[in-house]
C-alpha cells in the first residue's frame, strides 16, 4: 500500500509521466490496430510506459533506499546502444538477409536514384543547424531522413544526441507513414501524364558469381570512402552474402526471420529508455517530429526531381515516380510507387523498377550514415565546436 501511494503521488507530482504513458498507449494502439510497423512501435509504446512508472524497476533496482544496480532496460540501452551500437547492427544482418540485388545489379542505373533520394538528409542537417542545433544534433536529426530506423538510431547514440528517443520514434512513425506522405508529395510533383509512363522491364540474368562478389565490392568501396560506415554497410552486406553464398540457408532464413525480429523487439523496447518524460516532452521534441517529415518530403521529392532531370537526356523515359520509391523504407516504398502508377493506369506496372530503386536507398542511406559518422566528429570539438554545414560547404566551393 505504501509503494501504491508513493506511485501516485510520483505521478500527480510529474504529470509528464502521466503523457508519457499515454503517448506510449497511443503507440501500442497505432501498432495493433492500425498495424504500423507493429514490431517496433509496440515495444516502444510498452517501453514508454515502463521507463515512466515512479521508481521503475525497468530502470534500476533499489534496495533498501539504496541503488544496486541498473534496471533491465537501462542494461540493455548501456550494452546494446550506448556501448558497442550491437542491436542496430546485428538487426542489419537480417534485413541484408532479406534483401534481393538482382534489380539493380540487372539495371545499375537505379543505383542513382537511392543516391539522390538522400538529399532530405543533408537539406534537413542545414534547417536544423539554420535552427540554432549543433552540428551534431542536426545530423542526428537529419539521418532521419533516411527512412532507415536502425541506421537513425546508431548514428544519434554515437554523436552523443541528446534526442535519441525523439529521433527513434520520429523515424519509425514516418517509415510507418510512407504510404500516406508519400503519394501526396508524389501528386504533387508529377502529372497525371507522368505518372502514365510505362517503363519495360526486362530483367537481366544475373550471375551467382557477380551476386557474390557485390557485397564484398560495396564493403570495401564504402569503406575506403568513408571508414566510419563500415559496421554499418559491412553488416548488412554480410547479411546479403548469407543469402546469395547458397551454402548457409538455414542461418539466412534464421537471420531472416528469428533474428530479425528478436532484435527487433529489443531494439524497440531498449529504446524507450530515451522516452523518460523529462527527455521527451520538450518543444525540442515537436521541432525533430517536423523535421523529420521534411527530411521525408525533400527525400521523396529528390529522387523524384532527379527522374525528371535524367528524362531531358533520355530517349527512354522513366516514370518520375520510381525516383521516389530510392528512399530506404523497403519495401513499404515500392509498394506506394506501385499503387500510385496503377492508379494513373491500371494496366502500368512499375514494381520491379521500384523495388530496385527501393534496395539501393537501403544501401546509400547506410553510406550517407557512415558519412555522416566520418566527417561530424572532426567538427565537435576544440575551435571548431560551433561548426555550421553551410558554412563548410561555402568553404568547400572555394569561396
Amino acid at each position: 500500500m505504501e509503494y501504491l501511494l508513493e506511485g501516485i503521488q510520483g505521478l500527480i507530482n510529474e504529470p509528464g509521466r502521466i503523457v508519457m504513458m499515454i503517448i506510449g498507449c497511443v503507440l501500442i494502439f497505432l501498432a495493433i490496430k492500425k498495424g504500423l510497423e507493429p514490431a517496433l512501435l509496440l515495444p516502444m509504446g510498452f517501453g514508454a510506459i515502463l521507463v515512466n512508472i515512479p521508481a521503475s524497476g525497468a530502470i534500476n533496482q533499489v534496495i533498501g533506499g539504496l541503488i544496486e544496480q541498473n534496471g533491465i532496460i537501462e542494461w540493455l540501452f548501456e550494452i546494446g546502444i550506448e556501448a558497442s551500437e550491437a542491436l542496430p547492427l546485428l538487426l542489419f544482418i537480417g534485413i541484408g538477409a532479406m534483401m534481393d540485388f538482382g534489380p539493380i545489379l540487372s539495371n545499375p542505373k537505379l543505383m542513382l536514384f537511392g543516391a539522390a533520394a538522400q538529399a532530405g538528409i543533408f537539406i534537413t542537417i542545414i534547417l536544423a543547424q539554420l535552427l540554432g542545433y549543433p552540428i551534431a544534433d542536426a545530423a542526428s536529426i537529419g539521418i532521419i531522413g533516411a527512412a532507415d530506423g536502425p541506421t537513425s538510431i546508431l548514428v544519434s547514440q554515437v554523436l552523443d544526441s541528446k534526442f535519441v528517443g525523439a529521433i527513434a520514434v520520429a523515424a519509425y512513425s514516418y517509415m510507418a507513414l510512407v504510404p500516406i506522405i508519400q503519394p501526396i508529395v508524389m501528386k504533387l510533383c508529377t502529372t497525371k501524364k507522368e505518372r502514365q509512363i510505362k517503363m519495360e522491364y526486362k530483367p537481366a540474368s544475373v550471375s551467382k558469381t557477380t551476386r557474390i562478389i557485390f557485397p564484398i565490392a560495396v564493403t570495401v568501396i564504402a569503406g575506403l570512402v568513408a571508414p566510419a560506415s563500415v559496421s554499418l554497410v559491412g553488416f548488412l552486406m554480410f547479411g546479403n552474402l548469407l543469402r546469395e553464398c547458397g551454402v548457409l540457408d538455414s542461418l539466412k532464413e534464421e537471420a531472416s526471420s528469428h533474428l530479425s525480429n528478436l532484435i527487433t523487439l529489443l531494439l524497440g523496447i531498449t529504446v524507450s529508455f530515451s522516452m523518460y518524460h523529462e527527455q521527451f516532452l520538450s518543444v525540442d521534441t515537436l521541432i525533430i517530429m517536423g523535421l523529420g517529415l521534411a527530411a521525408f518530403v525533400f527525400d521523396t521529392f529528390g529522387g523524384i526531381m532527379f527522374a525528371k532531370f535524367l528524362n531531358l537526356f533520355s530517349k527512354k523515359k522513366i516514370n518520375p515516380l520510381v525516383g521516389a520509391a530510392g528512399i530506404s523504407a523497403f519495401p513499404m516504398a515500392s509498394r506506394v510507387v506501385q499503387k500510385v502508377g496503377l492508379e494513373a493506369d491500371p494496366s502500368n506496372h512499375l514494381l520491379m523498377h521500384a523495388a530496385g530503386a527501393n534496395v539501393a536507398g537501403q544501401i546509400a542511406s547506410v553510406v550517407a550514415g557512415g558519412v555522416l559518422l566520418s566527417i561530424v566528429p572532426t567538427f565537435m570539438g576544440g575551435a571548431e565546436q560551433g561548426f555550421n554545414l553551410i558554412t563548410w560547404f561555402i568553404k568547400l566551393l572555394g569561396f
